[in-house]
């Protein structure tokens, strides 16, 4: 099989390059996908992410290593393997983060990738259920939403922050330049009721194409070089192993821990490492799968008293009157992602701006990543670095593609980092103890009175944190020799290859980072448009 565009990975890039490639008619493109259709209904129903992250067909089962910095455990790694890739199992969170975290990508020695640069392509990107006016934009595919239920939990945690000093910002995704400690209702990528993965938004549309091919439950080995340039990827499905050519480019979009995977299973990568798991080494590059960052998330959590949180409402009688809700008005906890309200503050002396993010929920967790309600009342705030110094990798333990590779965000690694969790930890526990919410406390259950110091904090969140599913930064753009691709996504001194995916950010955003990705897929569609390649033929 022959396309124009060969892309591997129909997630939240995937799906944007499918859908923006092939709206010229006269490009063929072939969408490779490991996973198998968005069929499950817990993906559309925007609460039913709780029952996917550790999902046996939709995600990949991946484990970060066991010296990631948590005290030996190896934590689930959620990543999506379905149509949507991780937007069909995400929290649906939409923020395009600090306008600085581009600036800094620019800063960097990418070209055009200024918060000025890439502000067009959010709003490209979206169809917001608003009116339209400088910051949102409608009649894009992206559906994206106000938060339209306030619970008294949650509006009182936004009436403490204001008590923090915190400045309330009516729209989180408008933030201007300098700004500081603030807090918001947050935006989610849902339309109607239903979840907007990128599957419903971006590829749906996009399948009615007859320039598009769809290949589903495809695992993808290698790509496939005719010297230093790109011809196509080697796949197989049903135990037969197959190749799609490619006579335009080949564009990895497999996310942060699949393109360096793949990368590195065709002889892209650091020699020595390619050396020592048995793969000839192609083209030299030492920065795949080097740079890896994550957000890494901790939780204080207290017990409640008079007033309703999502533990007593996701049980029995009360349960079925939310289901009610969402079917009849599309209302309800059924609607509601990882979080309602966002807060990003200053906790380290030497930040410009805030550096940690704290999502609050009207419910509580058992400690670690399990996403299992408590059964009595309760609130968690859940707390984040959001530019972490530390630094990981993702490497290919084997020239198996079957085979997991290496995952270790070295969470923690950097002595500042962990006085920012430190920080973060105490300042959730004073936006607690404010005495909008402190009325509804009956006692902090994690990580209890006992813990005091920036030690035990450390230890606390070594023993209970987990990631924020914000892989990336593992095929960072940039000039410089540890980079992968250049500012326009191609990959260093090859040609017919681009990464496009958040495994380019130069640095992990500061907020979430999903929004980012499908910007980073909208302006990287618009490079290949505009190179002049689009409709080379077959």
């Amino acid at each position: 099989m022959q396309a124009d565009y060969v892309i591997v990975g129909a997630g939240s890039a995937g799906c944007v390059l499918a859908n923006r490639l092939t709206e010229d008619p006269a490009t063929r493109v072939i969408l490779i996908e490991a996973g198998g259709r968005d069929w499950h209904p817990m993906i559309h129903i925007p609460a039913g992410y709780m029952k996917l992250l550790d999902h046996p067909t939709l995600t990949w089962g991946f484990k970060a290593d066991a010296d990631s910095g948590l005290n030996g455990r190896e934590i689930p790694y959620p990543r999506g393997r379905v149509l949507g890739g991780s937007s069909s199992i995400n929290g649906m969170i939409y923020i395009r983060s600090q306008p600085e975290d581009y600036d800094h990508w620019a800063q960097l020695g990418n070209r055009g990738w200024s918060w000025d640069d890439v502000f067009p392509y959010f709003r490209k990107a979206e169809n917001w259920d608003g009116e339209a006016d400088a910051v949102h934009a409608k009649g894009g595919p992206l559906f994206t939403s106000h938060t339209r239920d306030k619970p008294l939990l949650c509006q009182a945690a936004v009436e403490a922050g204001r008590e923090m000093g915190w400045e309330f910002r009516g729209d989180l995704n408008d933030l201007p330049h300098g700004l500081g400690d603030h807090l918001g209702w947050v935006q989610q990528t849902r339309g109607g009721r239903f979840r907007a993965s990128a599957a419903r938004s971006y590829l749906r549309p996009a399948k009615k194409r007859p320039n598009l091919e769809v290949i589903t439950s495809a695992l993808v080995h290698r790509v496939l070089f005719d010297g230093k340039r790109a011809v196509g990827v080697e796949f197989s499905r049903g135990g037969v192993t197959e190749r799609a050519d490619a006579a335009g480019e080949v564009i990895l979009s497999a996310g942060a821990v699949g393109s360096p995977h793949i990368l590195q299973l065709s002889g892209v990568g650091d020699p020595e490492h390619l050396d020592r798991i048995g793969v000839p080494t192609h083209h030299a590059l030492r920065g795949v799968g080097k740079n890896f960052q994550d957000h890494f998330i901790t939780r204080v959590s207290c017990e409640v008293k008079d007033v309703a949180t999502l533990n007593e409402k996701s049980r029995g009688l009360p349960f079925l009157g939310e289901i009610a809700r969402w079917v009849l008005n599309g209302r309800g906890m059924l609607t509601y992602g990882a979080s309602l309200v966002a807060a990003s503050v200053k906790v380290l002396p030497e930040s410009a701006t805030p550096d940690v993010q704290a999502l609050f929920a009207s419910a509580s967790y058992a400690p670690g990543p399990s996403r299992r309600l408590a059964d009595t009342p309760g609130m968690t705030g859940g707390v984040w670095q959001m530019r972490p110094l530390s630094r990981g990798h993702v490497e290919a333990r084997t020239p198996r593609p079957e085979d997991q590779p290496s995952i270790n965000p070295r969470y923690m690694d950097d002595e500042r980092d962990r006085r920012a969790v430190a920080g973060g930890l105490r300042l959730v526990r004073q936006w607690f103890q404010s005495p909008a919410l402190a009325r509804y406390v009956t006692q902090e259950a994690l990580p209890g009175p006992d813990v005091q110091t920036d030690d035990e904090f450390v230890a606390y969140a070594r023993q209970t944190g987990s990631t924020v599913f914000h892989a990336s930064c593992s095929c960072r753009m940039g000039p410089d020799s540890m980079s992968v691709v250049d500012d326009r996504l191609r990959v260093h001194g090859l040609q017919g290859l681009r990464v496009i995916d958040a495994s380019v950010m130069p640095a992990v955003t500061s907020t979430n980072t999903n929004a980012p990705t499908i910007m980073i897929a909208e302006k990287g569609a618009a490079m290949i448009r505009a190179s002049g390649l689009v409709g080379v033929g077959v």
